[in-house]
């Protein structure tokens, strides 16, 4: 990393501290572990730093928190500063999974754990993996959109895609969803666009897909931001009553839309579970206790049936 880079880097993690992205800094000679997100714009990831700052709390350890603002680039030279300054452990949620996976062998060189959070990491050296089986909860959603489209009086239905084709974990929920569909014969894909992990982007790829497309029957989206440009974009034209969406990830804008009848449903994952779980099992591999290599968080599917749950948790009203 050159200078200047350093230099920001090192400025946005104090200012992260400033701002209350750490926990209060414990005693001298504590373990130090490094959280790497996404991005801190998706209520998604800012969930499951909280999670992770519950846990190093409990632990008594201290946590810093990169934002990566959705540039792989800053993820590998996150990790390459972090190993310079001899953190204790290092989580990452990659945007890219095999463009860390360089950096990850030089911190684990180091003597640095590594543990994988959200994004499956491929093969290595990580001591541990934190995630959701993404190729099961796409089936799922697959089936309850069947399952509407059954329900439809045409037996048929268009449906587009707002993904977010950076990213390996929402181009994987793409791919198996798309195979499920198309499998059944009864479902056209209109088109994929790309809505870069970015509301305002996913809004305007959402809004050019259904202006493209006015026999649209449905929006499938694989991330938070993609939920929340669809149901806007889908909102803006008039469309609520025709077209309905369905994806991943809750937020305060997405209950208000099953309550309104737009989103048919979302998968939930539990991002405050996943970000205890990243902590713990870091804590262990640096104790030299035994690490559990995979955990898998539980999913679920959301609805008008359900969705009350969630009413307190994003304080939606």
């Amino acid at each position: 990393m050159n200078k200047a880079l350093r230099f920001a880097f090192s400025c946005s993690v104090a200012l992260m501290g400033l701002a209350g992205f750490s926990a209060p800094a414990p005693a001298a000679g504590t373990p130090t572990y490094a959280l790497i997100v996404i991005n801190q714009q998706a209520a998604f990831f800012n969930q499951m730093r909280a999670g992770a700052e519950e846990e190093a709390k409990k632990r008594g350890v201290k946590l810093v928190v990169f934002n990566a603002n959705d540039v792989s680039s800053a993820q590998v030279n996150a990790i390459d500063d972090y190993v310079q300054q001899k953190v204790d452990g290092i989580v990452v949620d990659a945007i890219d999974v095999n463009a860390v996976r360089g950096a990850i062998r030089n911190a684990t060189a180091a003597g640095i754990p590594v543990v994988g959070l959200d994004a499956v990491l491929p093969p290595g050296p990580q001591k541990a993996q934190v995630a959701v089986d993404n190729t099961v909860g796409s089936k799922e959603l697959a089936a309850r959109y069947l399952d509407y489209v059954a329900k439809n009086p045409q037996g048929s239905a268009h449906i587009g895609i707002v993904g977010a084709l950076s990213s390996v974990i929402q181009n994987t929920r793409q791919k198996i969803f798309q195979d499920v569909i198309a499998a059944s014969g009864k479902v056209t894909v209109a088109g994929v666009v790309d809505g870069q992990n970015t509301q305002d982007i996913a809004l305007s790829a959402a809004e050019n897909l259904l202006t493209a497309n006015p026999d649209l029957d449905a929006i499938y989206a694989t991330g938070e931001p993609a939920m929340l440009g669809a149901i806007a974009a889908v909102q803006a034209q008039g469309r609520a009553d025709k077209v309905k969406v369905i994806g991943w990830d809750l937020a305060p804008e997405v209950i208000r839309g099953i309550d309104r009848g737009v989103v048919l449903g979302v998968l939930q994952q539990d991002p405050p579970a996943m970000g205890r779980a990243a902590i713990a099992q870091i804590d262990n591999a640096h104790s030299g206790k035994p690490v559990q290599q995979v955990v898998m968080t539980p999913v679920t599917y959301v609805t008008k049936a359900n969705v009350g749950a969630y009413r307190n948790l994003f304080a939606a009203k």
